[in-house]
């Protein structure tokens, strides 16, 4: 078991899940990926969690983005569980949730913290590309539930900056003014940036969101 990088590939796996048979990479296909964890079944925060995740998949869908779940209870026990957040949460889980009895996949993308929880996951996000590079890790507390608004706003940026030379700056959202990336000198960023560009200091310069 080793830690995950940004930049490395994500693992492979082939488990069963509350939709059946998934490996992962053929899951994927050429989407991008969330793989987020629960700590188990049948727990308040993470009810509220997969509930959330559903009325988001259309969001997620609008953005090429596949969403599988996870926790260390059995396929049967998933099913059950469904049908206490489709009650409570008034919505349908749409995605698959990784039966991990074994904790196969949990050691394999380190999401079992010993001094946390010698048996249960962490709630751990991995944001996976098309190539299958691990491009964001996030970890929570198990008391803490997911802000899902902020996993979009990571995707837009983590999508607008594989195909634009920007980054994102603090607290940026989809078609906020982005960060010209400081390998282009202003010259050729104002050739490059036809919305414009301003220049606050010579290494901060500022342009249009491109896809706006």
């Amino acid at each position: 078991m080793s830690t995950i990088r940004l930049g490395d590939k994500a693992p492979d796996f082939t488990a069963d899940s509350s939709m059946g048979t998934i490996n992962l990479y053929d899951y994927l296909g050429d989407s991008w990926g969330i793989l987020f964890s629960h700590p188990a079944d049948f727990t308040p925060v993470c009810t509220t969690e997969l509930g959330t995740a559903s009325k988001f998949k259309d969001e997620f869908d609008k953005r090429n983005v596949k969403m599988l779940a996870l926790s260390v209870d059995s396929a049967a026990s998933h099913a059950e569980w469904i049908k206490d957040i489709n009650e409570v949460q008034n919505t349908v889980v749409n995605f698959p949730i990784i039966a991990d009895e074994d904790k196969k996949v949990s050691n394999l993308y380190d999401m079992i913290h010993p001094n946390a929880d010698n048996n249960l996951t962490v709630r751990s996000v991995f944001i996976i590309a098309p190539d299958k590079s691990v491009k964001l890790t996030l970890t929570y507390p198990a008391s803490t539930g997911r802000n899902f608004y902020e996993l979009l706003r990571v995707i837009d940026s983590l999508q607008l900056t594989a195909n634009h030379k920007v980054a994102t700056p603090a607290n940026w959202e989809h078609g906020k003014d982005v960060v010209v990336s400081p390998a282009i000198s202003t010259v050729d960023a104002k050739k490059m940036f036809t919305k414009g560009v301003t220049e606050v200091k010579p290494y901060l310069r500022m342009t249009p969101d491109p896809t706006s």
